[in-house]
C-alpha cells in the first residue's frame, strides 16, 4: 500500500505562514544577488570588458541547467524520504548549507571557469531547498488559503531582487561580503521555517523506483492528459524567460544607455528595483488576496502578463534615470499580480495532489529553464550587428510575454 499524505483542511497557522514566506526570501535572496549583480561584478574582475557579456551568458545557463535537472530531482527525493525530521525539513538544511560553500568559492574564484563551477554547484545545493520549500507549500495550505499566501510567497520571492541590488550597491568593492552576506541571512530565515514546520515524516518506505521509466518520470507530465497544467507551464515559461532576458543584463545595460561606472549603475540598479518590488509588493497582494475572494485566476495573469510586456517595452525608450524608474514600477506591477496568481492556479490544477513536489518541480523546470535559455539568446541578440542591440532584445522580451499571457486563455479547471 502506498501512503498518502492527507491534503490539509484547516489554515496553516501563522507562524508557519510567516516563516514560509521568509523562507522563500532566505532561499532566492543569495541566487538572485548572484544573478543580478555578483556574477557580473566578479567577472568585471577576472576578465576584459569585452568578454563579460558572452561570459555572463554561458555562466548563468551553465548554472540554470542545473537548477533545470535537480529541481525535480530533489522534488522525487523530498516526497519519498523517510528521515525521522520529516520529508521536507533535511533537504531545506542541507540545500542551504550546500549553498553557502558554494558562494564561499564563488567569492574566491580566481577565474571565470572557477567561477562558474561554483556557481553551478550553488545552484544544484539552493535546488534541493526550493524543491523541499515549493512543496510544502501544497503539505500545509489548504485551497481556500493558496491565494493569499502564494501571494505573499511570489512578492518575498520577487523583493529578493531588492535585497539583491542594495546588497550589490553596499558591497561592489567587497567581493567575500557581496557573495557571502546575502547567504548567510538566507540560511537563517530557511532554518527559522525548519523550526515551526509540522513537517510529518513518511510513515512506510515508498514503492520502488529503480527502472528507468520511473526515473524518467521525475521529469514529465504529459500535457496531452493534462492539458491545463501544460498550458500553465508554458505561459510560465516564456514570461519567465522575458523576465531574465532582462534582469540578467540590466546592470550592463545601465552602464551602456546612461554611460555609467560599475558603482553609480549600481546605485541607479538599487532605486529602479526598489521601485519594481514596491510596486510589486502592493499588486501582489492585493491580487491574491482577491483571486481569492472573487475564485477567479485566469484574469490575473493574463492581464498581468500584458502589463509586464508593456513595462519592457518601456525600457527601449528609456533613457534617464527617471524613465527607468517609470518603466520598473509597471514591470513591477505587472510581475507582482502574475507570480500571486500563478502559483495558486498551478496548485488548483496538480495533477496528482499525492505527487505534489514532484510535479511542483515539473513546474518549476518553467522557471529554470528560460534561465537556461534567457542569458543566452539575450546575448546572442545584443550581439548581432556588431553589438550593443538592447532595444531589439528588450522588443523580443515583450513579444514573448504577450504570448505567455495568451496561452492562459485555453485554460479549463480554473476560472
Amino acid at each position: 500500500m502506498t501512503p498518502t499524505v492527507a491534503g490539509p483542511t484547516v489554515p496553516a497557522r501563522p507562524t508557519v505562514v510567516v516563516t514560509m514566506v521568509l523562507a522563500r526570501l532566505g532561499t532566492m535572496l543569495p541566487l538572485m544577488t548572484v544573478l543580478s549583480a555578483a556574477l557580473t561584478l566578479k567577472l568585471q574582475t577576472v576578465l576584459p570588458q569585452t568578454e563579460v557579456v558572452p561570459t555572463l551568458g554561458l555562466t548563468t545557463s551553465l548554472g540554470a541547467f542545473a537548477a533545470l535537472f535537480f529541481d525535480p530531482v530533489f522534488g522525487r527525493i523530498s516526497d519519498r524520504t523517510m528521515s525521522r525530521f520529516g520529508r521536507r525539513r533535511p533537504w531545506l538544511v542541507i540545500g542551504m548549507t550546500g549553498l553557502l560553500a558554494a558562494l564561499l568559492i564563488m567569492a574566491l574564484a580566481p577565474s571565470a571557469i572557477v567561477l562558474a563551477i561554483g556557481w553551478v554547484l550553488g545552484q544544484i545545493a539552493a535546488n534541493a531547498a526550493v524543491a523541499a520549500h515549493t512543496a510544502s507549500i501544497a503539505d500545509q495550505l489548504p485551497p481556500f488559503q493558496r491565494g493569499k499566501v502564494s501571494g505573499a510567497i511570489g512578492v518575498a520571492q520577487q523583493a529578493s531582487s531588492l535585497g539583491a541590488a542594495y546588497a550589490a550597491q553596499l558591497f561592489s568593492q567587497q567581493m567575500l561580503l557581496l557573495f557571502l552576506v546575502p547567504g548567510f541571512i538566507g540560511f537563517v530565515l530557511v532554518f527559522l521555517y525548519t523550526l515551526v514546520l509540522p513537517d510529518q515524516p513518511r510513515q512506510s518506505p515508498p514503492p520502488s523506483s529503480g527502472d528507468l521509466a520511473m526515473v524518467l518520470k521525475t521529469f514529465w507530465v504529459n500535457p496531452i492528459k493534462n492539458p491545463d497544467f501544460g498550458l500553465a507551464w508554458w505561459s510560465r515559461f516564456l514570461v519567465v524567460l522575458a523576465n531574465f532576458m532582462f534582469t540578467t543584463f540590466r546592470l550592463l545595460w545601465i552602464q551602456h544607455e546612461m554611460g555609467l561606472p560599475p558603482d553609480e549603475a549600481t546605485k541607479i540598479m538599487a532605486t529602479g528595483v526598489l521601485c519594481f518590488t514596491v510596486a510589486l509588493v502592493v499588486s501582489g497582494q492585493v491580487a491574491g488576496w482577491l483571486s481569492d475572494v472573487v475564485g477567479r485566476r485566469k484574469i490575473f495573469i493574463i492581464g498581468s502578463a500584458l502589463v509586464f510586456a508593456a513595462g519592457t517595452f518601456m525600457l527601449v525608450q528609456s533613457t534617464s534615470a527617471l524613465s527607468f524608474y517609470v518603466a520598473e514600477t509597471i514591470i513591477g506591477i505587472g510581475f507582482g499580480v502574475y507570480v500571486a496568481v500563478d502559483l495558486a492556479l498551478v496548485l488548483d490544477v496538480l495533477p496528482d495532489p499525492e505527487e505534489a513536489a514532484k510535479d511542483l518541480g515539473v513546474f518549476n523546470i518553467a522557471m529554470a529553464g528560460p534561465q537556461v535559455l534567457a542569458p543566452g539568446l539575450a546575448a546572442w541578440i545584443i550581439g548581432l550587428s556588431g553589438g550593443q542591440n538592447y532595444d531589439v532584445m528588450l522588443g523580443v522580451a515583450a513579444a514573448i510575454a504577450v504570448v505567455g499571457a495568451l496561452l492562459i486563455i485555453p485554460v479549463r479547471k480554473v476560472k
